[in-house]
């Protein structure tokens, strides 16, 4: 059926009258169709009683009998749905747009489901081909030869029609639109379930940040309720000593005044006595009666016995010293609560414990290594060692095989019965040739000892350390995100120092300088130690 007959088949459905879809369809007796209230009306109107359409007159007003067929085809058609803002609308329908259910590729044309129906039907449409319907249909014609594109050319990864095909497209390689279409579908497949995949990593990296983030607030409150404990605990020391400090000067100043309120009263007892002797005195000075002071004259003469009071003085109380010993005690016991959190802290750090072996091609050629990778000493002669990039040719010094470019680690050395050394970690472009300079603008996070007792933060200017004792295993510890390298003292739990702000770029190494020989006054080795845990 072509499309002026699907065309000629809705207007079949339309009242003449109106000009609309019919409405409760009724037959005149000449055949013809019209909404029942349209050709009443019409009659009304009138004198006589013709049909609209044939102008057949009728003597008498006809009876109306319903069109059964064409009310169901209107039932059916108007339960379609007209086309909205953004569907395929039909190209057939010429009154309300019904929505298009599929387009035909051949016809170029997009049908509702009434219009559809020759192309389910006929046997000539049914080899056409149907798809969900599209719009600009047009767009699948080929511009050049206004064909069907119905070719997919290999070549050139374009569509194009058949006369494509003896033109511009002679020699290459054309297959049908369906097999193309079915190998880029199974691409896109694939296509898909690789995003799929790379959704589901992305879903699985945003559960592990979560968990990370969850891991971290724990962290956090662990961190924060014990660092509220520990400095409750340290004010809770100070207001104690600050107490005890005032406690004994004011000790102090009740005994003085104590002491000096028995010396006044014992000196307001002695005036009151001083007093009534000078009264007694007095009035016997002023009597007439001879015999009356001749006799009490002995017993007046002499002032009444009193104390000595020369040499009697209050001093005041001797307050030196008093805050200063207080202050003192405080430090020792601050000093004790430093030394519990830095032994937490160490076993904290020490969970980070890495195998460090020394690397033989960066040792200097007079530098001795353990079998094991495990120790280094300086001998007295210069090895002839290849001369290779990696290796320190001037200064005793060796790195680890082990490199580290994120996260955290830890490793201990040993560095007993040694008067020098150097420790650390450097990143992989270091200088190595020549004199080189400790420092961390040049690459190296170190610390070192010279002449047995000096300690010093190798920097420019270098940081003199003033340790209690004279480490014997010195621990080393990196945070590579943070920027923090932190030196301990194992056997005493304490923080040597620690290097903070850092911004670490590249891969860091450990480093180690076992140092010179100095005629064997410094010829014990660096140890590389396993990490007990159990400090």
């Amino acid at each position: 059926m072509s499309a002026a007959s699907c065309l000629r088949s809705e207007d079949q459905f339309l009242c003449s009258i109106c000009l609309d879809v019919f409405t409760d369809p009724v037959t005149t007796p000449c055949g013809h169709n019209f909404c029942k209230n349209c050709i009443n009306e019409h009659w009304n109107s009138n004198d006589q009683y013709l049909c609209p359409l044939c102008t057949n007159v009728f003597k008498t007003r006809p009876e109306l009998h319903i069109n059964t067929f064409i009310s169901e085809m209107v039932s059916h058609s108007s339960e379609q749905q007209a086309a909205e803002p953004g569907e395929v609308p039909c190209d057939v329908c010429t009154g309300t747009k019904l929505k298009a259910r599929k387009s035909c590729l051949v016809c170029l044309t997009s049908y509702c489901e009434t219009h559809l129906e020759p192309h389910l039907t006929a046997l000539s449409l049914k080899r056409h081909q149907l798809m969900d319907p599209v719009e600009n249909l047009e767009d699948r014609m080929c511009m050049k030869h206004d064909k069907p594109l119905e070719l997919f050319c290999k070549t050139d990864q374009t569509c194009v029609c058949m006369l494509c095909t003896y033109s511009d497209h002679k020699t290459h390689d054309v297959v049908p639109l369906k097999e193309e279409y079915e190998g880029k579908k199974a691409e896109l497949g694939k296509t898909e379930a690789e995003i799929q995949e790379m959704i589901q990593k992305r879903r699985l990296k945003i559960e592990e940040i979560k968990h990370t983030v969850d891991l971290s607030e724990e962290a956090a409150d662990r961190e924060k309720a014990e660092g509220v404990q520990v400095f409750t605990a340290l004010m809770q020391s100070v207001e104690r000593s600050l107490n005890e400090l005032i406690e004994t000067i004011e000790e102090k100043q009740r005994t003085t005044e104590k002491q000096a309120e028995d010396f006044i009263k014992e000196l307001e007892q002695e005036i009151s006595e001083l007093k009534k002797r000078s009264s007694e005195v007095k009035k016997l000075s002023h009597s007439e009666d001879h015999l009356h002071l001749l006799q009490n004259f002995p017993s007046l003469k002499a002032a009444p016995p009193t104390k000595d009071w020369t040499e009697v003085s209050v001093r005041p109380p001797s307050y030196e010293g008093t805050v200063v010993r207080a202050v003192a005690q405080l430090e020792e016991t601050l000093s004790k609560q430093m030394k519990k959190l830095f032994e937490v802290e160490l076993k904290r750090v020490q969970q980070y414990a890495v195998d460090v072996t020394l690397d033989p091609d960066t040792a200097h050629p007079k530098l001795i290594l353990s079998d094991d990778g495990k120790q280094v000493h300086c001998g007295d002669v210069k090895k002839n060692l290849p001369d290779n990039p990696e290796r320190f040719s001037n200064c005793s010094s060796v790195l680890g095989k082990q490199s580290f470019s994120s996260g955290r680690f830890y490793f201990e050395v040993q560095v007993k019965e040694k008067t020098e050394w150097d420790l650390g970690v450097a990143r992989e472009s270091i200088n190595r040739k020549g004199l080189i300079t400790l420092s961390p603008q040049y690459g190296y996070w170190t610390i070192c000892l010279r002449n047995g007792n000096e300690y010093k933060a190798c920097n420019i200017p270098s940081v003199y350390l003033s340790l209690k004792s004279q480490p014997q295993k010195v621990g080393v510890f990196v945070d590579y995100e943070e920027g923090l390298v932190s030196f301990y003292d194992v056997d005493a739990a304490a923080l040597i120092y620690s290097f903070t702000g850092c911004s670490f770029t590249e891969k860091l190494y450990p480093y180690f300088s076992p140092c010179n020989n100095d005629d064997g006054i410094n010829s014990a080795p660096l140890i590389i130690c396993p990490v007990n845990q159990t400090v």
